[in-house]
């Protein structure tokens, strides 16, 4: 079943979990936390999703550490949108999601995971349900715990230059300064993905280019 269909489209609505008369959407962003990791490839989900976070004027980052991240949320449309940055490393990923899903008593269906993916080509991004990991030790862990069946935003970060570098490093990498420069433009496109997602957009199969 799609995720969040568009009502006009709709024959068989989800079920959405609430929280008062709220639907509610957990939009999770995978980075490492620490200073020394906030700009490097891996982190770009903790990006995303602060970016999200600043142009819809969510309520302050709160440090949940019996959940093991950091929460903000919002009331967007009809949805309330929690945004979460699991503060466990990428490799544990899953342990924050499970814990803010089951606390929340919330499904698959509601999640939406942002997340770099080095088999993608900076430039684009692309979405779907379900699916690998791709390498990602981050969307590993969180389908671990929760399962597959969940939205993911897809962020290219490859092709790894030069070839021959070990992954594990050139995902720790900053971006470089010709990558920095098209950051804002990526923002802008995940930003508007997320809104359509929070307004009761699907995640479909789909790939975006912002270059």
């Amino acid at each position: 079943m799609a995720l969040f269909q568009k009502r006009p489209q709709v024959s068989n609505p989800v079920q959405y979990a609430t929280v008062g008369l709220n639907k509610t959407l957990l939009i999770v962003g995978l980075g490492n936390p620490g200073e020394e990791y906030a700009h490097n490839r891996h982190n770009i989900g903790f990006r995303c999703v602060d970016d999200f976070a600043r142009k819809n004027n969510f309520d302050p980052w709160v440090s949940k550490r019996d959940l093991k991240c950091e929460l903000a949320q919002a009331t967007l449309g009809d949805t309330r949108v929690f945004l979460c940055k699991p503060q466990t490393f990428m490799n544990l990923s899953g342990e924050a999601v499970q814990a803010v899903m089951h606390f929340y008593k919330l499904n698959n269906t509601q999640l939406v995971v942002v997340h770099d993916e080095l088999d993608i080509n900076f430039g684009q991004l692309r979405m779907r349900v379900g699916g690998s990991a791709a390498g990602n030790n981050g969307i590993k862990s969180v389908s671990q715990h929760v399962g597959e069946e969940y939205g993911r935003v897809r962020i290219g970060i490859g092709p790894k230059k030069p070839a021959q570098m070990d992954t594990a490093d050139f995902v720790l990498q900053d971006f470089s300064k010709a990558e920095q420069a098209e950051l804002p433009a990526m923002l802008r496109e995940v930003s508007a993905l997320l809104s359509e997602y929070a307004f009761g957009s699907a995640v479909t199969a789909e790939t975006r280019s912002f270059l």
